[in-house]
């Protein structure tokens, strides 16, 4: 009985070593991965500062799985209304959110979600005064544009200054209130802006 003891130790100590073996060759850190977005500039971004010439806003791009505020400026005439101002706020947020990012920007790891050629324009004869009216239904957006639209808008002149935006499609398409949020800003891809209906004006 000893011996058969003895000569089975050299065999489980090979399989324990071979355990061993390959239990090197798997990771051992479960840390999140590494990313290659830096998601802030080494150095002030001059293609980005000559293009800034008018009111300086901030939008909000996309960096690795968040939203980031950057800075740009949108041009707004002088002597506007207010109701007028609101639109062409808006409209050049709009703008920007499409654009590209410039290079330094791309290096950093900053991308957009939102396409060209949407517009925006103010109420319609049944809607509150800080309605905005898109091109394009909110519904239709994907989760991170509708995220970025949300958050550049509701922390903008184009808003009414409480943290939240009203936005609806073309024609008479229901309004709805949508709000940022830091659930919003840190998981755009999955979190969708809260969001309640706005009832048309008597």
């Amino acid at each position: 009985m000893n011996v058969r003891r003895l000569l089975a130790l050299p065999l489980l100590a090979g399989l324990l070593t071979g355990c061993g073996i390959r239990a090197t060759e798997v990771p051992t850190d479960f840390g999140a991965a590494p990313s290659r977005a830096r998601c802030t500039l080494s150095e002030p971004d001059v293609t980005a500062q000559a293009a800034r010439a008018g009111v300086p806003v901030q939008v909000f791009l996309l960096c690795g799985s968040s939203l980031v505020a950057v800075d740009r400026a949108v041009r707004v005439s002088d002597g506007a209304a207010d109701s007028e101002r609101r639109v062409l706020v808006a409209q050049g947020l709009l703008d920007q959110l499409a654009s590209s990012p410039s290079p330094a920007e791309k290096e950093a790891g900053y991308t957009t979600d939102v396409r060209g050629g949407m517009t925006v324009r103010g109420p319609g004869p049944r809607d509150p005064d800080d309605a905005l009216r898109l091109s394009t239904a909110p519904r239709t957006l994907t989760s991170y544009a509708l995220a970025q639209l949300v958050c550049t808008f509701s922390d903008s002149a184009a808003a009414e200054g409480d943290g939240s935006v009203v936005l609806g499609g073309p024609d008479t398409t229901p309004l709805r209130r949508y709000e940022c949020t830091d659930e919003v800003r840190s998981r755009p891809g999955s979190t969708e802006p809260p969001s309640s209906a706005v009832p048309p004006v008597n």
